[in-house]
């Protein structure tokens, strides 16, 4: 497959990586190493516990894709709010060096898509990320193409608000979806900071492919969407057992990586 060259955007504060999908980027080694540590989040189950759920409109998971036919999925993401309408929010480990297709499926469960099957296109990355795997820059943005209809993903599963610098602390809840199961896991616990720029989330039944699950503040009961203030990822990837997650506290680092993204796409 011919590569197709890396596109460098700078914004006054960030530079992002922007990898047109289904080509490998330079950070491939590092983008595997983070999947196969994903696949060994093992560990003891702790009092607290998450439950399976049917879904929500806004988060999906993130699936290979063959000659058109959905493969396994092997992380989370969600919709976030945008002006195009067309953006998700996940880990960078998740995407970062992976090539081929790859689709998200929100509200995906027992194999069901009630919201559709949409193609990523695009994906957006820190500079920091992409230089040397950076712990607190464990974040991307991708784009999603529009379905035949000219639909954007937004106007048909609604869409999480993004949260810059808020307070550990707060309940959230968190939705993942586990790589050997068919439906997303669900919880709601209040955050810790760990250390100056991570989340802690302490609770059970977040193995491998729940990477890039939103932590979800202020969650409207009605619509399941409320406000974006990390992903699982950061450190170990997001936590080498399913009963600590971990995520990077969005900052204005991830703020200009959205404006980046917005402008891009």
């Amino acid at each position: 497959m011919r590569r197709v060259p890396l596109r460098w955007l700078a914004t006054s504060t960030v530079a992002a990586v922007v990898v047109a999908f289904g080509s490998p980027a330079d950070g491939a080694t590092s983008g595997l190493m983070a999947r196969i540590a994903d696949s060994f989040r093992l560990g003891p189950a702790p009092v607290v516990q998450g439950r399976t759920f049917t879904g929500t409109a806004a988060v999906g998971a993130l699936f290979t894709v063959s000659d058109g036919t959905l493969g396994s999925h092997f992380c989370t993401a969600s919709v976030v709010h945008s002006p195009h309408g067309n953006l998700l929010v996940t880990a960078a480990h998740c995407l970062s060096g992976r090539t081929g297709t790859v689709a998200f499926v929100p509200g995906y469960h027992d194999g069901s898509t009630p919201y559709g099957v949409w193609s990523v296109s695009q994906v957006f990355t820190d500079q920091a990320w992409t230089a040397d795997g950076s712990v607190d820059d464990d974040v991307a943005f991708a784009e999603v193409d529009p379905d035949l209809m000219g639909t954007e993903i937004e106007d048909v599963t609604g869409a999480e608000t993004l949260g810059l610098n808020q307070k550990a602390g707060q309940l959230t809840r968190v939705i993942g979806y586990p790589a050997a199961a068919s439906a997303p896991v669900v919880c709601d616990q209040r955050t810790t900071a760990f250390g100056p720029a991570q989340l802690e989330f302490d609770c059970g039944g977040y193995p491998g492919g729940t990477s890039g699950g939103p932590f979800l503040v202020r969650v409207n009961p009605a619509t399941g969407t409320g406000t974006v203030t990390g992903v699982i990822g950061g450190y170990e990837q997001g936590g080498i057992t399913p009963s600590v997650s971990y995520s990077v506290a969005f900052g204005s680092a991830v703020g200009a990586l959205y404006a980046t993204a917005v402008a891009a796409s």
